[in-house]
């Protein structure tokens, strides 16, 4: 992916920004500038900035539980302000922006400075450069000096606690900005799929969704017509009959690590118990028999009923067989939910209290 050509900017230097990245602030810190001038502001203060990094990035550390990397500064920020601070995983973004820029708590304020001591001046790297010869203190503070007169059109100039961004790149900042965005994350899900090398679908994490599907389609094209032919249908977990009046449909493996809505991992379940499974993980040798067994019966009810239902091809696309030569097999099912239940856990997944 590239970025737009100007023809009185140098965009070199933007572009290989996130060259040798070894942590996922780069991404972040552009995102928050970006979001910034979009509301107008070209006088930014750096504490805001730290904060904005922290509200892109955490739904997709809190939510989908994705690794940034074990010397990550943005994870591990937003680890330990979990820790002092009472966040819902679901909280807004504005609302998440305003609490942490009015924290009371001593320890949020100091992980927000932390990010001062790297984030803004190395950013600026490509723009000023840096010899061999030069140590961290004179590197950083001839990037500040530098900055403050716009040498080779740096993108901003760096203050103790703000930034101005340069007048020249304004207009080429906001006019772009959807595409830069786009840029950012696109960058960003190539570094992240590099250390979650089997956690599925990375670019659909990095970004909370307005809301979540109904699964209205799922509901009444699928499961509806395997309770009007079976009646009732056992909650795999509680053993309580549940009819086509009242279930809900549950995600075998979460849907924080799936991201998907997919036939074959939905299952009926009790609406009460519902709330309390959340995200968890099901235990294998607890829950896939039953899980397996209404899953094959409810495919053979679908199949003579509605054969021609969209829904079905998602498990012949899951076993990869044609239709005709269809197997419902129990041994190629558990190869296949088995891993995935694995790898969310090494993700920080947790099971489901027995």
């Amino acid at each position: 992916m590239s970025l737009p050509l100007s023809h009185s900017l140098n965009i070199a230097p933007l572009s290989s920004a996130f060259n040798n990245t070894s942590a996922t602030y780069k991404f972040y810190w552009l995102l928050a500038i970006i979001e910034s001038l979009e509301e107008g502001k070209s006088e930014i203060g750096k504490k805001e900035l730290f904060a904005r990094m922290l509200t892109n990035s955490w739904y997709t550390v809190n939510y989908f539980h994705i690794s940034f990397g074990n010397q990550d500064l943005i994870q591990r920020a937003i680890k330990n302000i979990s820790k002092n601070e009472t966040i819902p995983i679901n909280i807004k973004k504005h609302n998440l922006l305003h609490l942490l820029l009015n924290s009371p708590h001593k320890k949020t304020n100091d992980i927000l400075k932390h990010f001062d001591k790297n984030v803004p001046h190395r950013f600026l790297t490509p723009w000023i450069g840096r010899s061999k010869e030069e140590n961290d203190t004179k590197y950083c503070k001839r990037i500040i000096s530098e900055s403050q007169q716009f040498s080779n059109q740096t993108l901003y100039a760096l203050f103790p606690d703000r930034i101005y961004i340069n007048p020249i790149w304004i207009n080429y900042l906001t006019n772009n900005a959807k595409i830069l965005k786009d840029y950012c994350y696109w960058n960003l899900s190539g570094f992240l799929q590099v250390r979650n090398p089997n956690v599925p679908n990375i670019q659909g994490k990095l970004i909370k969704p307005p809301m979540r599907s109904t699964l209205f389609n799922q509901r009444k094209n699928f499961w509806d017509i395997v309770f009007r032919e079976l009646g009732t249908i056992d909650c795999i977990y509680t053993g309580v009959p549940l009819s086509i009046q009242k279930y809900a449909l549950d995600h075998f493996i979460p849907h924080a690590f799936v991201s998907h809505d997919l036939i074959w991992n939905l299952v009926p379940i009790s609406v009460s118990f519902n709330s309390v499974k959340s995200d968890m993980l099901p235990e294998i040798n607890l829950y896939f028999d039953k899980f397996y067994k209404i899953q094959k019966t409810a495919f053979e009810i679908v199949s003579q009923n509605n054969p021609k239902s969209k829904l079905l091809e998602e498990y012949i696309n899951l076993f990869g067989k044609e239709q005709h030569e269809f197997d419902f097999g129990y041994e190629k099912f558990k190869e296949i939910i088995s891993p995935l239940i694995s790898i969310a856990r090494n993700n920080g997944f947790e099971y489901l209290e027995r």
